[in-house]
């Protein structure tokens, strides 16, 4: 049996605007018979120091491939909806766009979102970091129909993916960009074979867009600050009160009683920080506008040592 796409041809319109989108952008791309007819993104941003405006990688990857862009800076905007439904397709893909879809353009065609979490379970902004913060080891990528609410469309597939005890947020981020992809060729290409599920809102969760302020940590609980390490690395970091960022830590053990911050011992290269509950391993900081330095370096210049506090 030839697959829908292969067999007719399908015509998208793609929303999405970080490296995660982009990556199944290009995906999409490189498929043959699934034509991508328009790109929406976000508007080009100012970036860095300088305040370079620079576009989303989704507009750099449709651009180079000559694909019609549209930025608009609301999309609920009448004259922007009524461009948008001129424009004939076959479904929309969202993935990351980072606008709510308006009644209008979720009928236009069935629109179908690509959400990194197994759901109903983070629903929301932050799903991969929220997997890491709860010491999950398992989670997914999501491909549903998309309906007025956030995240709450009816579900057409799911694939999951385990994650290591001490994976990094970059690496997961990757993975799933993987599987993300590959999920969305599969949904286009066999769309009419699914029947999509409806979700169970009372096993619903919800995960809030990433802060600066989420970074600041403690030396309470060694499991949650390591948790927290790789669910914020590179941000926005764990730091403490006095602006110490924690650049490399490892979690030794989660069960001792300790003071909070003591230093329990000093090796080569590391120490070992005591928690309320627990206890990690300090190998790289930096201190507030400082460069990067390994953990000896910044205790010696402290005069810190065993039974001293860590801040």
């Amino acid at each position: 049996m030839r697959s829908e796409a292969s067999a007719l041809g399908v015509k998208i319109i793609f929303m999405g605007t970080p490296d995660y989108a982009g990556a199944i952008l290009k995906k999409i791309i490189a498929t043959k018979d699934i034509d991508v007819v328009a790109v929406y993104t976000q508007p080009d941003k100012p970036v860095g120091r300088k305040k370079v405006l620079t576009p989303p990688v989704v507009k750099t990857i449709a651009l180079e491939n000559n694909i019609s862009v549209y930025q608009p800076n609301r999309l609920r905007d009448d004259n922007v909806i009524n461009e948008l439904l001129k424009i004939e397709c076959d479904y929309i893909v969202v993935a990351a766009y980072g606008q709510i879809l308006p009644l209008e353009v979720l009928q236009h065609a069935p629109c179908i979102n690509l959400h990194a979490s197994i759901l109903p379970k983070y629903r929301g902004a932050s799903p991969i970091q929220q997997t890491i913060l709860n010491g999950d080891n398992k989670t997914g990528v999501t491909a549903m129909l998309m309906d007025i609410g956030l995240d709450t469309g009816d579900i057409i597939k799911i694939k999951e993916v385990d994650v290591d005890e001490d994976e990094m947020v970059e690496s997961l981020f990757y993975r799933l960009t993987e599987v993300a992809s590959e999920l969305t060729i599969d949904v286009l290409e066999n769309f009419t074979l699914y029947t999509p599920v409806k979700q169970d809102d009372y096993i619903s969760s919800h995960c809030s867009k990433i802060n600066k302020k989420d970074g600041e940590v403690e030396f309470d609980d060694a499991y949650t600050l390591y948790n927290k390490y790789r669910a914020f690395t590179p941000w926005p970091g764990v730091y403490l009160s006095s602006g110490l960022k924690l650049t490399k830590i490892e979690l030794v053990e989660k069960d001792s009683k300790n003071e909070s911050g003591k230093v329990l011992h000093v090796d080569k290269e590391s120490i070992i920080v005591g928690c309320k509950s627990g206890s990690i391993k300090v190998l790289r900081v930096q201190p507030q506008s400082k460069n990067e330095m390994d953990i000896l370096s910044y205790i010696n210049g402290k005069r810190l040592n065993i039974a001293d506090t860590l801040s």
